[in-house]
């Protein structure tokens, strides 16, 4: 393979004409002000930039790229700055430009008969939501930081979220996109057709990609008949090796109408308890762990009541729970997903954490937590696991927090150490290293050791005919 291409940091006359392209309102040169761009929210990753700039339309993304080409200047998209991998952040030399997607926030078009909305990039996930609310249907992509995240950024990861089991990732959810190459040409893929069998699927290679092949402008996405009715339940369980079990039961019996299936340990819910505001234990006595799963049907009545309360029975008789609770109210039910939702923020009040976003087969995940729990302890003793997240897809986030009483920057040091180790053992169980978050930069140097030779050489080709300068978003996945 060629060697990387090599960059410039751009010159005097390259910054004013990138600014003119944006304007000087929309243009920001002093660092200070640049700050909010530089750090993602978990502070892992500090960076520098020489400007960054946040154009107002696809011809202003376009003439960006022309520019940054010509004068093989590196160009590093963001979206809402919510990504877990450092994807959306410059790296310390301050040579590279953020281009930030936030003006381009547009619905271009809510189109009821096709079930589609063509919204912007810089959309926020949670408007996207309720656009689909106010036009009578329903946009099921889901995540914890909805309410600052964006079209463009989910897009670019292929987010998941809560309601993957019913409705797919992100790249499931969107029909067409407009994306923009490295040399400023504009891919006009703004399809809204659920057949389309001519050649190449480009739209799947630019999902997922993480700004590395091109910078998305605008998305057609898909949407769906709005949930009539919702039920909310939450288990008790003492053994994790029986939730797999129970998992099956309920999807069997469910089918479609199970949106999402979560698993909570105990002590994320004591962490939740302890910093989240108003929250209640959800039973009377404790439990090890905790399963909360929902139910939702497009039609009024109360099949899906009835079929969670019979489940959470037969689950009780033959062992696979013991205990459970089926919301009786809105509030109820917000209150059981309240826990779930502050999970991760409940943990950075207790120190350090290492975290890991991985998958492996729904029914070997208590294998997983098992052999990762006896790693962890091994390596650092007193340190506290806190797995949780997706079961239903075997996505689980396996967090870990610093021992009680440890220097957070000690424990810290550990990252890479106990990272190799626990992607170990998901390597060894068919697993993935990286479920939904993305690679970026944390998990740059693991991809070829996870994916294969192979994999990599194809990547790395694709990289160098989308983006033969290798402007776009370097150092971030490969």
């Amino acid at each position: 393979m060629s060697e990387t291409p090599k960059l410039q940091p751009p010159s005097a006359d390259t910054i004013e004409t990138l600014v003119r392209i944006v304007g000087d309102r929309h243009a920001i040169r002093d660092e200070a002000d640049m700050a909010p761009y530089l750090i993602e929210w978990r502070d892992r990753y500090h960076g520098k930039a020489a400007l960054v700039l946040m154009p107002g339309s696809t011809d202003e993304v376009a003439a960006i790229l022309r520019c940054a080409n010509e004068a093989r200047v590196g160009v590093v998209p963001q979206g809402g700055n919510t990504g877990l991998v450092g994807a959306q952040i410059p790296d310390e030399s301050g040579d590279q430009i953020v281009v930030s997607l936030q003006r381009l926030s547009h619905v271009r078009d809510v189109d009821l008969a096709s079930n589609t909305m063509t919204v912007e990039a810089g959309l926020p996930l949670a408007v996207a939501q309720d656009v689909a609310e106010r036009a009578g249907r329903f946009f099921p992509l889901s995540l914890a930081s909805e309410g600052s995240c964006q079209i463009g950024g989910v897009l670019a990861t292929n987010a998941g979220g809560l309601a993957v089991l019913a409705y797919g990732n992100a790249r499931d959810l969107a029909l067409g996109l407009e994306v923009v190459l490295a040399d400023g040409r504009v891919w006009h893929g703004l399809k809204s057709l659920r057949k389309d069998n001519t050649g190449y699927d480009l739209r799947d290679l630019f999902i997922g990609s993480e700004g590395t092949l091109g910078i998305i402008t605008a998305a057609v996405l898909r949407l769906f008949p709005r949930p009539m009715e919702r039920v909310t339940c939450m288990a008790g369980l003492s053994d994790l090796e029986r939730a797999p079990e129970f998992f099956t039961r309920v999807h069997d019996s469910a089918g479609p109408m199970l949106t999402a299936f979560e698993i909570l340990p105990r002590i994320g819910i004591e962490f939740a308890l302890k910093h989240g505001n108003e929250l209640r234990e959800p039973f009377p006595t404790l439990h090890a762990w905790y399963l909360l799963f929902e139910l939702t049907s497009p039609r009024v009545g109360e099949e899906p009541q009835r079929l969670a309360e019979a489940l959470l029975q037969e689950a009780i008789e033959a062992g696979e729970i013991t205990n459970a609770i089926v919301a009786t109210s809105l509030k109820q039910a917000q209150d059981l997903w309240r826990l779930r939702e502050v999970m991760s923020e409940a943990q950075k009040p207790e120190g350090g954490s290492i975290k890991h976003d991985i998958s492996v087969p729904v029914a070997r995940v208590p294998e997983f937590i098992s052999r990762a729990n006896q790693l962890v302890e091994l390596l650092i003793p007193g340190a506290r696991p806190v797995p949780f997240g997706h079961l239903g897809d075997g996505n689980i986030h396996y967090n870990v927090s610093q021992p009680i009483g440890m220097d957070k920057d000690v424990f810290l040091a550990n990252w890479e150490t106990l990272n190799a180790a626990v992607h170990e053992i998901v390597l060894d169980l068919g697993g993935s290293i990286s479920a939904e978050h993305g690679i970026g930069r944390m998990k740059r140097d693991l991809l070829p050791h996870a994916k294969g030779e192979v994999a990599v050489e194809l990547m790395r080709r694709i990289k160098t005919s989308f983006d033969p300068n290798g402007i776009l978003n370097p150092g971030k996945l490969l």
